[in-house]
């Protein structure tokens, strides 16, 4: 999953495949150049990919610590949510000895919430990671308790300077991720909760450091011919395609279309594989699968279905261990990966970046837990953007401390002022007390039919009142039209 600041191989805390380089495929075991007719049936059936998702669930069922969890220091196995999540399992239904107590659900939640999670140190990873797998467990990431949005985490790491970029521009891997987390974690209902005005500022970015040979790598390209004329990474491709198509690109867009022939061109026609940046490995092809999932491409038939009649599904499946249900990371290894594993399965069930969680079997279970009001005097945060209509977005995570379960716009903006993260977001709003109608906010006044409106988890904007109520971990959307 996305890599950290520091790593290349790193993806927010935890590695997925390992480290050391693999020789690459020669160029002329790649079958997607060759020029006959493809065969037009896929090879993996409906009745090995169920039997492959039986066993991928269970081999990650065994990693499940004897408290519940999947994840804490080090190395990440909540990555797991995920792959549970596509293959059809809720992670709430995932128990040590089937003691429901320890729910991984329920687990991961206490972790998410605790003051001290991540580190001392966060960077915005950290965030998007907690978003994808919260989402995927059935959690709603801006509701997590009542000090803990994740949602608000991830626009704290908005760059004013490189609007569109999250964290450091130069690791793209953030801001392609914030993509994927901002997009495919939706509301409870399954609608976007971010507006449009900061999807297309993150679209503009994806698009920006997609490298001439229709690829995307970890790190920044955008406005560098040198790094724009590199080759892309498999890994990356996948991930951007996703966070393309989960913001609404459909999988006709040129740059899907250019991503889809870069993909091609990596297939070793023997096996279904992609030759990846660290060689042939189940991670590379489970990310790259995934992309092609989100965007609604079937990796088993046209142009992933090679002359040899062998798909990235039939290579996956390959490399999977029966009945244990692990994947192996590379060919030659003899024990499995549960990162790889985790990839694969996802890949293999279907599943983009951000599987919505299934209607869990427990009874008693609901499909999503959440926060349900704030909690009076209990420091917290919200997720605020503010367009004025002239295509300059300030974006914000701010924090306050509500003296009730709800709040309102005014109280929320007039935190904004002076506690907003990065700072700026909000300078002025007129009139500065009661409840009536916003007419100003930042210098920019209502004028004839021009006026602010604001929209709460992607509702239908409405006109802006000082007394609209805010409840906990609402998304706010403050814009000039």
């Amino acid at each position: 999953m996305p890599r950290s600041v520091t790593s290349r191989p790193s993806r927010v805390s935890r590695t997925s495949r390992t480290p050391r380089r693999l020789a690459l495929v020669a160029p002329a075991a790649l079958g997607a150049f060759v020029l006959t007719v493809i065969p037009a049936a896929a090879t993996s059936t409906p009745a090995q990919i169920a039997t492959s998702k039986t066993n991928g669930v269970a081999y990650l069922k065994t990693l499940q610590a004897a408290d519940g969890s999947y994840a804490g220091s080090g190395l990440s196995n909540e990555w797991a949510f995920s792959a549970f999540a596509a293959a059809g399992t809720a992670v709430v239904d995932v128990a040590p000895g089937g003691d429901a107590t320890k729910n991984a659900r329920t687990v991961y939640r206490n972790l998410l919430a605790t003051p001290g999670w991540p580190s001392a140190s966060p960077v915005v990873t950290d965030y998007q990671r907690g978003t994808l797998n919260a989402y995927a467990a059935g959690i709603d990431p801006a509701r997590v308790s009542a000090s803990r949005n994740l949602i608000a985490d991830i626009y704290g790491y908005w760059q004013n300077a490189e609007a569109g970029y999250f964290g450091p521009s130069a690791n793209y891997n953030g801001t392609v991720f914030a993509a994927l987390a901002l997009g495919g974690a939706k509301t409870q209902a399954g609608g976007g909760r971010v507006p449009q005005a900061l999807v297309d500022k993150i679209v503009a970015r994806v698009r920006a450091n997609q490298h001439n040979d229709g690829g995307w790598t970890y790190s920044k390209a955008e406005g560098n011919a040198t790094e724009l004329a590199k080759p892309g990474d498999v890994d990356m491709t996948g991930a951007s395609m996703a966070a393309l198509c989960v913001s609404g690109v459909p999988n006709t867009d040129p740059d899907i279309l250019q991503a889809k022939a870069f993909l091609k061109g990596k297939l070793v026609s023997s096996s279904g594989a992609f030759n990846a940046m660290y060689g042939i490995n189940s991670s590379s092809n489970g990310w790259a699968v995934s992309g092609l999932n989100a965007c609604g491409i079937n990796p088993q038939t046209g142009d992933f279905l090679t002359l040899a009649g062998k798909t990235p599904i039939d290579f996956l499946i390959a490399q999977q261990y029966n009945p244990g249900g692990g994947f192996k990371y590379q060919p030659s290894d003899t024990t499995p990966s549960a990162y790889s594993s985790t990839d694969a399965l996802r890949a293999v069930a279907g599943g983009g970046f951000t599987p919505a969680p299934p209607t869990p079997v427990t009874v008693g279970a609901p499909k999503w837990v959440a926060q349900s009001g704030f909690t009076s005097g209990t420091a917290t945060k919200l997720a605020l953007t503010v367009d004025d209509g002239t295509g300059t977005l300030k974006v914000c995570s701010v924090a306050l401390t509500p003296t009730g379960a709800t709040t309102d716009l005014g109280t929320v903006l007039a935190a904004a002022t002076s506690a907003s993260t990065p700072a700026g977001c909000v300078t002025a709003v007129t009139p500065a007390t009661g409840t009536g109608t916003i007419t100003s906010v930042n210098g920019k006044a209502n004028t004839g039919s021009a006026t602010w409106k604001v929209s709460v988890d992607g509702s239908a904007f409405a006109g802006a009142t000082r007394n609209k109520v805010i409840g906990v971990g609402d998304t706010i959307a403050l814009r000039f039209s």
